[in-house]
């Protein structure tokens, strides 16, 4: 009996001890997991992000799906929407009306404005991983190269104005010469045409685009995508955009952008 709960007692022990060995095991399993999750290389499958881009001629808002073809390159595809702007747009306020003892201000204007141009972006790029995180703490470096088509859409700018006949109504540049003055002489302007203006009336400018640049990735979790992007874009179009009345208009546009984006990671099923 004695030797029974000596070595009933030693099993209960050594089953103690092999319980405590195994959850020990299990803890550094996840914490080996959690820093493979924090730290180590980022070998995902898929991506899936949204972002923002501020350009020198404008902005734009994207969405992108990207899958990786080996451990340093991604193959990624993305869809933009923008809206070009001229550096030398100069917003005005509309004219003041009085309205008894009150006075009230018309919407605000781009004086010299000729035409909104947005674009509607497809393309294809890739990512060529320069440096990964090495740490928690760290930042993945890639280099970026992209190209796809560009869909311009050209739409009227509207202006509330007098006429030499002293109507009040809205027009655009370009129908009728004396209307053409009224829209370039400030003291005849009343108020901006509003955004809802000129839809009808759009004309599409097929075009192509590139952009290079370098995107930094600063996210925790691998399974994160949290990067800022900076680089230079090129966009070709098929014949000139007239977007202010007195600037040359133009085919080529070139711009420097910064951009944020943020998404998620996973592996294909």
């Amino acid at each position: 009996m004695f030797l029974l709960l000596v070595a009933g007692s030693l099993q209960a022990q050594s089953d103690k001890e092999t319980k405590k060995q195994e959850r020990e095991q299990r803890k550094l399993k996840r914490i080996s997991l959690f820093r493979e999750l924090e730290e180590g290389e980022n070998n995902y499958d898929r991506e899936f992000s949204i972002g923002g881009r501020l350009n020198t001629d404008g902005w734009s808002g994207f969405f992108e799906l990207g899958y990786r073809k080996n451990r340093k390159i991604v193959n990624y595809f993305q869809f933009e929407f923008a809206e070009k702007k001229d550096p030398k747009e100069d917003k005005k306020p509309g004219a003041f009306v009085p309205v008894g003892d009150f006075a009230y201000s018309e919407k605000p204007y781009i004086y010299g404005k000729q035409n909104n141009f947005y674009q509607a972006k497809l393309g294809i790029g890739q990512r060529y991983l320069i440096g990964g995180k090495g740490n928690k703490n760290g930042v993945e470096v890639n280099a970026i190269y992209y190209g796809g088509i560009s869909i311009g859409l050209q739409k009227p700018y509207y202006l509330k104005v007098e006429t030499p006949s002293g109507e009040v109504k809205d027009i655009k540049y370009g129908t009728d010469p004396d209307l053409d003055t009224a829209f370039i002489t400030p003291s005849k302007i009343i108020a901006g045409g509003g955004f809802g203006k000129g839809w009808g009336e759009l004309t599409v400018v097929p075009g192509l685009h590139a952009k290079a640049g370098l995107r930094f990735d600063w996210a925790k979790f691998n399974e994160v995508v949290s990067a800022l992007e900076i680089g230079i874009n090129a966009e070709y179009y098929t014949k000139s955009v007239p977007i202010l009345v007195y600037q040359d208009n133009k085919k080529f546009f070139f711009n420097a952008y910064l951009s944020l984006q943020f998404g998620k990671r996973w592996d294909k099923k």
